[in-house]
């Protein structure tokens, strides 16, 4: 589960509800039912996302990310604790780079 799938959920939940609220009882718009459906469909597949567990990555924060590619390479290992997520290692990278320079 990642905080971009819960956002997105959030936010596809509170278009619908919106929505909804805003609907004539009498008569419905069919645009306005349309676009209903269609806040319903972004809410499931962001629902959906959420139980799919982490990607290819293992990350949290990036699970359909790009894994790295030094990740089981037995000549250049990545440092302990160094995960398969290429975004996350790549920042670990620039801030390992940055202190031996001296910068913060």
């Amino acid at each position: 589960m990642g905080y971009a799938d819960l956002r997105e959920l959030q936010n596809a939940l509170n278009t619908a509800s919106d929505i909804a609220f805003s609907l004539d009882a009498a008569a419905p718009a069919p645009h306005e039912a349309e676009q209903l459906l269609d806040a319903l469909r972004r809410a499931s597949a962001a629902a959906a996302a959420l139980g799919a567990g982490a990607g290819a990555t293992g990350c949290t924060e990036h699970p359909k990310g790009a894994v790295d590619p030094l990740y089981g390479d037995k000549d250049d290992p990545l440092p302990p604790g160094w995960g398969r997520c290429l975004l996350c290692n790549d920042r670990r990278r620039r801030a390992n780079a940055a202190q031996r320079r001296g910068w913060r």
